[in-house]
């Protein structure tokens, strides 16, 4: 079994290419990055006995299934989505700094 802190970085990863198609001509492509976060997450969640992980990823699923259904990109909410994802896991919240910039409160939620 992959262990938890790379799944969650897989799915960082594919997040963080979902960053860069933003703008309204790559929703498409922003479309298909979203389905495979949604199957990432999936993924890991069928690999986890941990009843609160899998309570939080089921949780964090929702965030990314209303950015899937979304007509418009909501970078806020992407974001947001990202960083609780990072933060799920020590060794993924590590790499914060690199991804993404310090929060400035804009959202409320972090």
């Amino acid at each position: 079994m992959i262990p938890l802190d790379q799944q969650i970085l897989m799915i960082g990863n594919e997040m963080n290419r979902a960053s860069k198609l933003l703008e309204p001509e790559d929703v498409g492509r922003r479309t298909n990055s979203y389905e495979r976060i949604l199957r990432l997450v999936d993924l890991t969640i069928e690999t986890r006995n941990q009843r609160t992980l899998r309570r939080e990823l089921l949780r964090w699923r929702d965030l990314i299934a209303a950015l899937y259904r979304s007509a418009e990109a909501d970078e806020a909410l992407h974001r947001a989505a990202f960083r609780c994802l990072l933060q799920l896991n020590p060794t993924a919240a590590r790499q914060i700094p690199f991804l993404l910039e310090p929060d400035t409160g804009s959202t409320g939620w972090l």
